[in-house]
């Protein structure tokens, strides 16, 4: 059984940066695709970011977000840049059992608790 532990959000003003952690254990955590959803109050849960070797992220991240991992310290980020209002959520880290980076929330079999990113206008 994996558990994943995020860290690292709260509030910022637009244009700012936030770097989010997800601590891994209970697994043998460079089995696991990671990623990174988000939901906000009222909207369906999204993806954000994945890496397995390759990383993938959603349209309106790409160039401000950056996801990594290392296996070192059981540990994956997202490196939050240029953060705008509209990338207000509550931030989730996922692990599945598998070798592809999926966006649908459903394929992932391990969450974290979730973390509050807050972008002030």
């Amino acid at each position: 059984q994996v558990q994943l532990v995020e860290s690292g959000g709260g509030l910022v003003q637009a244009g700012g940066s936030l770097r989010l952690s997800c601590a891994a254990s209970g697994g043998i955590f460079s089995r696991y695709t990671m990623a990174w959803f988000r939901q906000a109050p009222g909207k369906e849960r999204e993806f954000v970011a994945g890496i397995r070797g390759t990383t993938e992220y959603r349209d309106s991240v790409k160039g401000r977000f950056t996801i990594s991992s290392d296996n070192a310290k059981n540990t994956v980020y997202l490196q939050m840049n240029s953060l705008k209002p509209e990338d207000t959520a509550v931030y989730y880290c996922a692990a599945r059992e598998n070798v592809i980076v999926e966006c649908r929330w459903i394929e992932y079999d391990y969450w974290g608790q979730g973390t509050q990113v807050t972008v002030s206008s």
